[in-house]
């Protein structure tokens, strides 16, 4: 990179950890803007010497749950041009894709996959100029999860057609002649469909547009 070094804020409880990722980005060209134990520090050193990146441990002081993760949230909320790196033992999914939706300027990654100088390195700039960079145990977790909560997946390929032709607006005798079967099995399906959804049968809701909605809502 040209011009002035990128400013890096280091937030871990982890002081050894913490000093030594100081001393490896310093060697490779990075000013560090200060370190943190903990929450309120990270935010201090942002708000008096404005890094232009954050490297927070997800898991801080004082339950080791969440913390880096919130602060993370607070960050990207005041100082939204501040890039964000996200370092964490485990995959923390949901709350971090909050963040990583927000599209710039952010990583994920898994501590025991930073065993390569140059490419942590080259993750921290990326991410300093707008950049995201998310780790592939994550993006397995999120497709996993995905076919975990898809409820279509219950449904066989024939009511998946039915469902589908539904969401067109067909009624059963117009999808009876798309498929060249019965209105009767159309009916079989419909009400498969309307089981296997959990959309019961109620007078105050419309379980046909429910489950049209479903369906537009997983593709």
């Amino acid at each position: 990179m040209t011009g002035s070094p990128t400013r890096v804020a280091l937030a871990d409880d982890d002081v050894l950890l913490r000093e030594g990722l100081a001393t490896l980005l310093e060697r490779n060209g990075f000013e560090i803007a200060g370190q943190a134990g903990n929450v309120p520090e990270l935010l201090t050193v942002i708000r008096d010497r404005n890094p232009d990146l954050v490297v927070i441990d997800i898991r801080m002081p004082p339950s080791h749950t969440t913390e880096g993760l919130d602060a993370a949230h607070e960050i990207r909320a005041g100082w939204p041009d501040t890039g964000i790196l996200l370092l964490s033992a485990h995959v923390e999914a949901e709350r971090a894709m909050e963040l990583l939706a927000t599209g710039h300027r952010v990583g994920y990654l898994l501590k025991n996959r930073v065993i390569d100088v140059a490419d942590f390195v080259g993750t921290l700039r990326h991410i300093a100029e707008g950049g995201t960079v998310v780790d592939p145990s994550l993006v397995r977790e999120l497709i996993a999860a995905r076919r975990r909560d898809d409820p279509l997946e219950q449904l066989t390929p024939r009511e998946r057609e039915v469902l589908a032709l539904m969401a067109e607006g067909r009624s059963n005798a117009g999808i009876a002649r798309q498929l060249w079967i019965t209105e009767g099995t159309v009916e079989k399906h419909v009400r498969s469909i309307m089981t296997r959804l959990r959309l019961p049968e109620t007078e105050d809701v419309h379980r046909r547009i429910l489950a049209v909605l479903t369906f537009l809502d997983s593709r």
